[in-house]
């Protein structure tokens, strides 16, 4: 079955079911993406809510890009940026299935538990070593390998989680009864 490129000018709500199943590498490590989130300009819990900024000037950029941003002064988080440019919308990456390079993750993380390297967006930042220096760069560029899923994937939705804002958008997508999700869904 051949494979159908992403289109991420889409909305991020429309874009984000569609990673779920693709297989994004950084240098080689990586997985298949269980968990996403949506953020939309239009919508209070997105950084771009209020505009642009130093801090979220790639989210304005062209889609297909990488946001990339330090989440409590601690992990670096990725994002994939969607919808035309200019409108400041994007995917937060919120944990990956490790299919490669899981020793590298281990030594990274310090943890041996395979449910633990990529479960959550910073475990993804630091399992795949995100650093500041990728945002803004295209997901088709090096370091990163992004291709979607190639079968049809059984994808769940419902509500975000970790902000207080907008929590009622049901913009969480995640692979169905997947072991390595951040937190299950209800």
């Amino acid at each position: 079955m051949k494979s159908i490129a992403i289109d991420f000018s889409q909305p991020s709500h429309i874009v984000a079911p569609q990673l779920i199943g693709a297989h994004f590498f950084v240098n080689g490590v990586g997985g298949v993406i269980v968990e996403v989130e949506a953020y939309d300009q239009s919508e209070p819990a997105s950084h771009t809510f209020s505009g642009p900024s130093v801090r979220n000037m790639a989210m304005f950029g062209a889609p297909g890009c990488a946001y990339v941003y330090r989440s409590y002064g601690i992990h670096w988080c990725l994002n994939f940026v969607c919808a035309p440019e200019g409108h400041g919308a994007g995917v937060l990456i919120r944990a990956i299935q490790p299919t490669q390079g899981l020793d590298v993750m281990r030594e990274r993380r310090g943890v041996d538990a395979e449910k633990l390297l990529c479960s959550g967006p910073g475990r993804v930042g630091q399992a795949l070593e995100i650093v500041h220096a990728f945002n803004g760069r295209s997901l088709t560029q090096k370091p990163f390998h992004l291709s979607p899923a190639m079968t049809p994937i059984d994808v769940v939705a419902g509500p975000r989680i970790g902000i207080s804002k907008a929590m009622d958008l049901p913009w969480r997508f995640g692979l169905a009864g997947s072991p390595f999700l951040s937190k299950p869904f209800r």
